[in-house]
């Protein structure tokens, strides 16, 4: 008996995968870090720009390795990036893309030797490169190292995040002074407690003028101890703070990464193949969707590199699957990611209303993270006129506002802009738990085009 795919699971929902996506019950990814909190989220934000956050990222992205002779070819020609450098020590923001040029997923891939890869993240844009790997006649072998939950083995890594102003003083005393200097998306190998690690140099936040205050440490599973302790025991005099699973997602906001756009794999004959391949209880299928955004067309929920800010790591200079679509879209690409700054006041009317309103106020804006659903969508408005969506609404003590990511059409990313964003989801009462009876609500947002490097003022 066939082990039932996504072809199958979209046919038994009634054919409509934007119905079934909307139809699943699922509510926000849980984080699988030890502790929600260590001090308190509040805290936790401040210090990755006052001095440090120790973050344990050993449990929730699935790291998939790739080995062969072609491994190489393979990632070129599945993904947008260029790879003409690429390799040992090198590391990248991986995108990958379908035929008509829309986003399946990203990934951040680590080259940890001349013909070995690993992508590490969502598995969502691993899953669509190991089924080239296996489908394609690539000489290459894949290894997965799945996320803690859906992992019936332990983990082969340890892998720990010191993000901060402070954070290359840590590693530098816990390792005893052999941090040498690691380029910014480069690897680095050197010990600490007498155990050899290798570190990815990137940020988590993306602070302006501060990309180089970040290093994501990782090793042997069976070493995780004492090199955690020697981070603690030197970030401990430099107030560094453990952050826990309540923090942890809100770095994306500020660096600006749209975290979980939706995977378009739903529709085309081109792609069944791949559909086919998917099981019926992996993420692209029970990827719940939620938010003021409702089509039933699940292509209006596709987006291109363009609309998340990865047009930088698109590359013509070889052959990949959506290259000749890009190739249309980059001379004039419709649209542009941005930051969605919340008015403080209308942000604050939604609190009270939906706690404290008699009869059907607001829906409820949980804090620090506001979405209810693994993937998130608000229709954001022009007098009254659709002109993009935002995702991912949270708030953060850097910000000092709720912050959404959005992409809008080009012409009104510009800095001061204002819209309307639609909180709320109406078409989900009854259907996802986590949405109680309430009315959509109009919120008053600002268009930031850049991280903020400072606490804004409150509108």
């Amino acid at each position: 008996m066939t082990t039932p795919n996504l072809e199958q699971a979209i046919d038994r929902s009634g054919g409509n995968p934007a119905k079934m996506l909307r139809a699943d019950g699922r509510g926000p990814y849980q984080f699988p870090i030890p502790q929600m909190e260590y001090a308190n989220w509040r805290d936790e934000q401040r210090v990755w720009r006052e001095s440090a956050i120790f973050f344990d990222q050993s449990f929730h992205m699935s790291d998939v390795y790739f080995r062969g002779p072609d491994a190489k070819r393979l990632l070129s020609e599945v993904g947008v990036n260029s790879f003409r450098t690429f390799g040992r020590d090198k590391a990248k923001q991986f995108v990958a893309t379908n035929p008509r040029g829309h986003v399946i997923g990203d990934a951040i891939l680590f080259g940890l030797d001349e013909e070995e890869y690993a992508l590490v993240g969502s598995p969502v844009a691993a899953n669509w490169v190991q089924f080239h790997a296996e489908t394609g006649g690539y000489k290459v072998d894949v290894e997965r190292d799945d996320a803690s939950p859906i992992n019936p083995r332990e983990r082969l890594l340890f892998r720990y995040q010191v993000q901060g102003p402070a954070a290359l003083e840590i590693v530098q005393k816990a390792s005893g002074g052999t941090l040498g200097r690691v380029k910014f998306f480069n690897i680095g190998e050197f010990q600490i407690a007498g155990v050899t690690v290798r570190a990815l140099n990137h940020t988590m936040v993306g602070i302006p003028g501060q990309e180089h205050t970040g290093l994501e440490i990782f090793g042997p599973r069976a070493h995780s101890a004492p090199v955690k302790e020697a981070l603690l025991e030197a970030g401990s005099g430099l107030g560094m703070l453990q952050g826990g699973a309540v923090s942890y997602p809100t770095t994306s906001n500020e660096s600006g990464w749209i975290a979980r756009p939706l995977p378009a794999v739903y529709t085309g004959d081109d792609m069944r193949p791949y559909r086919e391949h998917l099981p019926a209880h992996g993420f692209e299928a029970h990827a719940s969707l939620g938010g003021s955004f409702v089509s039933d067309s699940i292509e209006d929920y596709y987006l291109t590199p363009y609309d998340l800010g990865y047009g930088r790591v698109v590359s013509f200079d070889h052959d990949f699957i959506g290259r000749e679509a890009l190739e249309q879209i980059a001379v004039a690409p419709p649209r542009q990611k941005v930051w969605l700054d919340w008015d403080a006041g209308d942000t604050g009317h939604i609190l009270t209303s939906s706690l404290f309103a008699n009869g059907r106020g607001a829906k409820y804006l949980s804090l620090p993270t506001g979405g209810y659903s693994l993937l998130h969508y608000d229709r954001v408005l022009l007098d009254g006129t659709g002109v993009g969506v935002a995702m991912d609404p949270m708030f953060t003590m850097n910000h000092g506002n709720v912050t959404s990511l959005a992409s809008i059409d080009a012409g009104l990313a510009e800095d001061g802009q204002r819209l309307t964003l639609v909180w709320g989801d109406e078409a989900s009462i009854g259907v996802k738990p986590q949405v109680e009876p309430h009315r959509e609500t109009q919120v008053r947002v600002t268009v930031r085009t850049s991280p903020r490097t400072s606490q804004g003022a409150r509108r």
